[in-house]
């Protein structure tokens, strides 16, 4: 391709236009390798949120959340996906193509962001589970407490989008290097993520949290973006202070991802 179509080297254009093959390649690994493709973006939170609202409907007696509570659970299980998959992903970021790190003239930031971008388009591919969930209870449900709405919060979902794009390429040029430099982080990485996923209000709200956890919850980044992805259905979780706090720790998690890339990138061009 010529630099008209692609940019001269070194440009945003061509940046852009590497990002893009990059993370097109993933998706084209990810599901030409499997017999199902694209059906998995599909049937991986299908079967998580039915198992999730079978436990915590039927089995469990439950008193946190909305209704009705599979939509409520899987307007955040699916975002939680997307951040799981892509620090996941990060741990591995450079490891993975290590010749081409070294060897390619890109900035180096490209093979974290690339993670963010393939991994927002499986979350973008997964949103016909939540349609299927919104039509199936408009559908049958005859209960008008239990029959979802959906409001003018859906202008919200882009802004969620958004911050947790902010939060990932942070975290993505924070946790990539350090995980070069230190081997043990992938693993313990691991079990951080696994802790998240119930420090973060996905099959609860913050405000259900007692006392002092409330205003704790409030300081996890995800609590806010978890919030809008939710406005559309649940408008009465609206919470200023629990959205300032996940923009400023968005906003410092990016400035520290920043910092530290650019302090590691040579020692970690080395280590590779």
């Amino acid at each position: 391709m010529s630099h008209a179509a692609v940019g001269a080297p070194g440009t945003p254009r061509r940046y852009l236009h590497s990002l893009w093959l990059l993370s097109a390649r993933d998706l084209k690994v990810r599901y030409s390798t499997s017999f199902l493709g694209y059906l998995w973006s599909v049937l991986d939170p299908l079967v998580m949120s039915a198992i999730y609202w079978f436990v915590f409907t039927q089995i469990f007696h439950r008193d946190v959340g909305e209704e009705p509570y599979i939509i409520f659970l899987i307007s955040a299980l699916l975002p939680w996906v997307w951040f799981n998959a892509s620090v996941s992903d990060f741990t591995r970021a450079f490891k993975k193509d290590a010749r081409l790190v070294r060897s390619t003239a890109i900035p180096r930031s490209i093979w974290v962001n690339r993670i963010v971008l393939s991994k927002g388009m499986e979350y973008l591919f997964s949103l016909p589970v939540l349609v299927l969930f919104i039509v199936v209870n408009l559908l049958v449900e005859t209960n008008p407490k239990f029959v979802v709405e959906v409001g003018w919060g859906v202008l919200w979902v882009p802004v969620a989008m958004l911050l947790q794009t902010v939060l990932l390429v942070g975290l993505g040029l924070l946790v990539a290097p350090l995980c070069v430099m230190y081997v043990d982080l992938e693993r313990t990485t691991a079990l951080i993520l696994r802790a998240m996923f119930y420090a973060t209000p996905i099959i609860y709200n913050v405000t259900d949290l007692p006392g002092l956890f409330q205003t704790l919850g409030a300081f996890n980044p995800l609590a806010g973006i978890f919030m809008l992805y939710r406005m559309p259905f649940f408008p009465d979780q609206w919470n200023l202070f629990t959205l300032v706090i996940s923009v400023v720790m968005c906003l410092v998690i990016l400035a520290l991802g920043i910092w530290t890339f650019r302090k590691l990138e040579r020692p970690v061009l080395k280590e590779l």
